[in-house]
């Protein structure tokens, strides 16, 4: 019989199951293949130690930064339409 109420774990799932979504969705777009040894944006070497460090590496530091700095404002969650916004 349904009661309407979900069970005493429900948002501990709930969280289990976001962290593990973002875990996901980041794992998938890490580069994969060989390094390049020239960044793909500038054109600068990409020293032989990140290559080593990150395999699959396409970008420079400053020009990753770049990328990172611009997908920091897309945080992938809509905060308005979640039921925590709503009973603040």
């Amino acid at each position: 019989m349904a009661t309407g109420w979900a069970n005493d774990n429900a948002v501990n799932e709930q969280i289990d199951a976001t962290v593990k979504d973002g875990i996901q969705r980041i794992r998938s777009r890490l580069p994969k293949g060989p390094s390049l040894e020239a960044c793909e944006e500038c054109g600068a070497t990409i020293p032989e130690a990140r290559r080593e460090a990150v395999p699959g590496v396409r970008l420079c530091v400053p020009c990753q930064e770049a990328v990172d700095a611009e997908e920091a404002g897309f945080a992938g969650y809509n905060r308005r339409g979640s039921k925590d916004s709503q009973l603040r």
